[in-house]
């Protein structure tokens, strides 16, 4: 499996809506709203890499309200 972070900036007020649409997505594996430059915190998986910058992170980037997505490959988890 393929993850990544992805770095949400949302609307002004619209961080816990959007984190919470954000869980219904396929390929969503974690979203939470955060303070910060970053308004969501989104962990997103996919079986390739190729699925994952095709199909996931559009699904993302469509939920209204996002208004900046950066998307960050994990290279390596180390898990305790």
């Amino acid at each position: 499996m393929v993850e990544a972070f992805m770095l949400i900036q949302t609307e002004v007020g619209r961080a816990e809506v959007v984190a919470k649409q954000l869980c219904a997505l396929s390929g969503v594996v974690s979203a939470e709203y955060v303070t910060g430059p970053y308004d969501v915190v989104v962990r997103i998986g996919a079986q390739s890499d190729d699925e994952l910058q095709a199909s996931v992170v559009p699904s993302v980037q469509q939920v209204p309200g996002i208004t900046r997505t950066l998307t960050c490959p994990i290279a390596d988890g180390a898990r305790p």
